[in-house]
């Protein structure tokens, strides 16, 4: 009998998160965001739910040739743009659009020989500064780009530093619309953040946007809001079972370090589940868990394969009951991996990324 740990990968999830983005956006097309392998749940698992979208945006050109071998025909956007040269190559044989952020960028796309022109997104650093083109310099790598005959359509994008919280897009925004003032090109602004917090103003939604985190059941501004304010579905589960049960008394501890001492009768129990499967090892005493779709919580520290968790209240559960370390639970209940995530002092990005290859997956396919 395997290990009783598995993800569940849910595409009517992905479908309806997808959908989502295009409700908040009608007049915008949609990038469905598949990079880091489709933010740990797998582009082969995503893709058909994610066919709606307009075009995909990732990172690898690995990535893109596994989304061109699954048949699709539709654009695919590299959001860093190439890394060397000869990247030039796949990207006119894979059709690909690619972002240019820096210099370097436009003067192997200067010296790549092409049949067919390419597709590029010019990209401005309005205040992330992490790539793109100053303010000053954009225009200038606008008309470089513009005067060479491997670049066909230059279109404008940039990314917002802080979409999700309290300083929003003003000052970004503002620093792109000077910038781009009167080139021509589709802009592409919105990520997730700025999608579901700020796309009723006019410009943001722009030709392009890109669903990210949103597509995979997170809420980018938790805890602000969850994803139950925004209509989002969990796309990823995680779950086990309850391996054995102790019954403690005060003065009992549990895990290594005894980091937890018990004050009173408990009863806990183990589950297969531990930092070797991707759980998080800093997760603290606390941390929310479903046990038989209600709600509870781990005890003491999570060990390589194990961890505990409290049964006191819960009776009626025991060996063999199944536990949701986060996304949907029995009888419709719901753990938000956000949640768990933050008990844990991440997000739930690293979380969803960070499911180990010998956890088993399993899709929860399309009806």
């Amino acid at each position: 009998m395997p290990r009783p740990i598995e993800a569940i990968i849910h595409q009517p999830a992905l479908a309806h998160n997808l959908q989502r983005a295009r409700d908040c956006t009608p007049d915008a097309q949609v990038f469905a965001v598949v990079k880091a392998n489709a933010y740990g749940h797998g582009i082969e698992r995503v893709f058909e739910a994610f066919r709606a979208a307009d075009g995909f945006a990732l990172l690898d050109l690995d990535e893109a040739q596994r989304l061109r071998d699954l048949g699709w025909r539709g654009p695919i956007l590299l959001l860093e743009g190439c890394f060397e040269a000869r990247d030039l190559e796949l990207c006119s044989r894979l059709r690909l659009w690619h972002a240019v952020h820096c210099e370097q960028q436009i003067d192997w796309l200067a010296m790549h020989k092409t049949h067919e022109p390419h597709r590029v997104f010019l990209k401005l650093n309005s205040g992330m500064n992490r790539l793109g083109f100053t303010p000053s310099a954009f225009r200038g790598a606008w008309t470089r780009l513009n005067a060479l005959p491997q670049v066909d359509e230059i279109s404008l994008m940039t990314h917002f530093s802080d979409a999700d919280g309290p300083r929003g897009i003003d000052r970004a925004l503002a620093v792109f619309e000077e910038a781009a003032a009167d080139l021509p090109g589709e802009r592409s602004l919105s990520n997730s953040a700025a999608v579901l917090r700020h796309s009723s103003r006019p410009g943001v939604r722009a030709d392009w946007v890109r669903a990210g985190i949103m597509s995979y059941g997170s809420a980018p501004d938790f805890p602000e809001h969850d994803i139950a304010h925004w209509d989002l579905r969990p796309t990823m589960t995680l779950r086990s079972k309850v391996l054995a049960v102790q019954a403690l008394q005060p003065g009992d501890s549990v895990g290594y370090g005894s980091t937890f001492v018990t004050e009173r009768p408990m009863r806990i129990g183990i589950v297969a589940c531990g930092y070797a499967d991707g759980y998080p090892r800093h997760a603290c005493h606390g941390t929310p868990v479903l046990v038989g779709g209600r709600r509870t919580a781990t005890i003491g520290r999570v060990s390589m394969d194990l961890l505990a968790v409290d049964l006191t209240d819960l009776p009626q559960e025991g060996a063999g009951s199944e536990v949701t370390l986060w996304g949907q639970g029995p009888q419709g209940s719901v753990l938000a991996i956000d949640e768990v995530a933050r008990a844990a002092g991440t997000i739930g990005y690293e979380l969803m990324c960070a499911v180990a290859r010998r956890v088993p997956v399993h899709l929860d396919p399309l009806v």
